[in-house]
């Protein structure tokens, strides 16, 4: 039972991109890897590229069995392994969200996620005080300004009384 490789390609228009892969290749001989990594690349692209968006298949590659699940929005996931390896296991792995996977990836998430929000929190905060400080600013320099007001009008009218 070996698992030998795990590809994750985008399926494009015409070809698939491969993002990420890794690759088990420690029971081949030094001189075979290349060429089996090389022979897993394309056997990856290649079924990434003739399975339709929401469907999960299994193909037989030599000794090799190829489980492909590609997602609507185009995200495709290959794991090849020997005849042995359960293909339920295969597609639960593939199924998997990694973000959920792992419970301190999943708290780490929450984390990133809180901080993003109180760090807008902050922002939105000052912003506040920074307005607060523009409306006492603007109502001193009303006060000033009435004050004045009053002076001068008092001033005018003082000429003016009447007895």
């Amino acid at each position: 039972m070996k698992l030998y490789s795990l590809s994750i390609l985008y399926k494009g228009a015409t070809k698939s991109n491969l993002l990420k892969a890794a690759y088990d290749l420690s029971s081949f001989s030094f001189f075979q890897r290349s060429s089996i990594q090389e022979f897993m690349t394309f056997t990856s692209a290649l079924i990434v590229e003739r399975t339709s968006q929401g469907t999960r298949a299994s193909v037989k590659e030599q000794e090799y069995l190829c489980h492909v699940y590609v997602r609507n929005d185009n995200l495709g996931a290959v794991v090849i392994a020997d005849t042995e390896y359960p293909q339920r296991v295969c597609f639960t792995l593939l199924d998997k969200n990694p973000r959920e996977a792992d419970a301190m990836t999943k708290v780490q998430a929450e984390l990133d996620e809180t901080k993003i929000i109180l760090h807008n929190t902050m922002e939105s905060l000052l912003e506040r005080g920074e307005k607060l400080d523009d409306l006492v600013a603007k109502s001193e320099h009303l006060g000033n300004q009435s004050k004045a007001f009053y002076k001068t009008a008092r001033k005018q009218n003082s000429c003016c009384e009447i007895m």
